[in-house]
């Protein structure tokens, strides 16, 4: 019966240090600084696409040759945008 007992003690500490090492590799690593620039930059460089398009006269701005396919490079640039936001930590 002695012999259990240390055999427990060893395997409490054997789980509690598993425990612990589990509970450091759980936490996400934050992302870098560029990744949330970019983010943030393709958001508003996406907002900012659609704007100008609906503010410019005749749709001529951004880019004048693609007409109404400008909406879709800014709803484009956009959804990256988005997409990169659902790994933000």
């Amino acid at each position: 019966m002695a012999s259990s007992k240390k055999r427990g003690k060893a395997d409490s500490q054997e789980t509690e240090l598993d425990a612990q090492l589990l509970a450091a590799d759980d936490q996400p690593q934050p992302l870098p600084t560029w990744y949330k620039a970019v983010m943030f930059g393709l958001l508003i460089v996406g907002l900012l696409w659609i704007m100008v398009f609906y503010l410019a006269p005749g749709g001529q701005y951004p880019i004048p040759g693609i007409g109404g396919w400008n909406i879709i490079v800014g709803f484009g640039l956009a959804m990256v945008g988005f997409i990169m936001m659902t790994r933000w930590r």
